[in-house]
C-alpha cells in the first residue's frame, strides 16, 4: 500500500469565536461533510482524502485554536472542553444542521462533546483512531503534561527532534521525509513551540470521562475505523467503542498505525466512500 502524502491547503477563511481565529474552508458540492483533525495534527492530514471526496460532497476542513494555521495564542484555553464548544458554534456559523462527520484522534473527542453535551446534529459520524475511552495518553504523553515548562525550554533543535521522534512513532508504515517535515513544522519557532506543549499540559481525562457514559445514547449512525497496528491508541479500544455505540460498524484496516491516513489512504478513503455511499441510499 503506497503511503500517503501530506498536503496544504489555503484555509482562506476565518472565523472569530470568544478570541480565537479559526482559519477554516470548503470544497466540493453535495451533502456536507466535516473533517476534524486532531492532535498533534491539522486540516492538512485529512486534505487529500477530503479532496478525493469533494467529487461528491461539500468538505469543510478547519484548525484547532492551537494548531496548524488557527490561532496559538499564549495563554490560550485549547482544551477539549473549549474545543466541543468551538465545533458546535461552527456547525452553527455556517447553518449546518446534520453534517456528516468524520473525526480523528482528539477530534473524536471533539466531535463526541459537541454532540452530547452541546447538542450539534450529525447525519452520521466516522469515529477514526480516536480518543473516546480510558485510558489515553502515552507514557510520553503523561511525562510532557507534567512537565511542560521544562519541555518548553528545550533549546529549538532538540525540541524540533522531539517533535519528529514522535511523531514517527504514530506511523506503522514509516514516513517520508516530506510527510514527516509537514507534520512538524507548525510546531515550530517560537509560538508553535510553546503552543506544542500548551496543547498536552492542557489534555484532561475528565472532558472524555464526562462523556463515556453517554455513548450508549448516540442515536445517529456510526463507523469506527481503526488502523490494526495503533501504537498510540491500540486496537482494543476499536472493539470497545463499537461495542459501547449500540448499532455501530467496525472497519478494522490492516496495516495502518494511528496515522491512517499515511499509512492507509486509499483503504480509509474507499471506507468513508462506502459508508457515505450507504447514507446517500437510506
Amino acid at each position: 500500500m503506497p503511503r500517503g502524502t501530506v498536503r496544504g491547503v489555503d484555509l482562506e477563511r476565518e472565523f472569530m469565536w470568544e478570541g480565537h481565529r479559526v482559519r477554516w474552508t470548503r470544497a466540493g458540492h453535495g451533502p456536507p461533510v466535516v473533517f476534524c483533525h486532531g492532535t498533534p495534527w491539522s486540516s492538512r492530514l485529512w486534505e487529500p482524502i477530503a479532496t478525493a471526496l469533494s467529487a461528491g460532497y461539500e468538505v469543510y476542513l478547519w484548525d484547532m485554536p492551537g494548531y496548524g494555521r488557527s490561532s496559538m495564542d499564549e495563554g490560550a484555553d485549547v482544551s477539549l472542553g473549549t474545543q466541543g464548544r468551538l465545533l458546535a458554534a461552527l456547525l452553527e456559523h455556517w447553518e449546518l444542521a446534520s453534517p456528516h462527520v468524520v473525526a480523528h484522534d482528539y477530534g473524536g473527542a471533539v466531535a463526541l462533546r459537541a454532540h452530547v453535551v452541546h447538542g450539534a446534529g450529525y447525519a452520521s459520524l466516522a469515529l477514526v483512531d480516536v480518543v473516546a475511552l480510558a485510558p489515553w495518553g502515552s507514557e510520553f504523553f503523561r511525562l510532557v503534561r507534567e512537565n511542560a515548562g521544562v519541555f518548553a525550554a528545550l533549546p529549538d533543535p532538540l525540541h524540533e527532534a522531539l517533535v519528529a521522534a514522535y511523531v514517527r512513532g504514530a506511523s506503522a508504515q514509516g514516513l517520508t521525509a516530506a510527510a514527516e517535515r509537514a507534520l512538524v513544522e507548525p510546531w515550530t519557532g517560537p509560538a508553535g513551540k510553546s503552543a506544542f506543549y500548551r496543547q498536552i499540559a492542557q489534555a484532561d481525562q475528565r472532558f472524555t470521562d464526562e462523556v463515556e457514559p453517554r455513548y450508549p445514547e448516540l442515536t445517529m449512525p456510526v463507523r469506527v475505523i481503526w488502523g490494526e497496528d495503533d501504537a498510540w491508541i491500540p486496537v482494543d479500544r476499536a472493539h470497545r467503542l463499537a461495542a459501547a455505540i449500540p448499532g455501530a460498524e467496525l472497519d478494522l484496516v490492516p496495516g495502518a498505525g494511528h496515522l491512517i491516513q499515511l499509512d492507509a489512504p486509499e483503504a480509509l478513503t474507499a471506507s468513508l466512500l462506502r459508508w457515505l455511499a450507504a447514507r446517500k441510499e437510506v
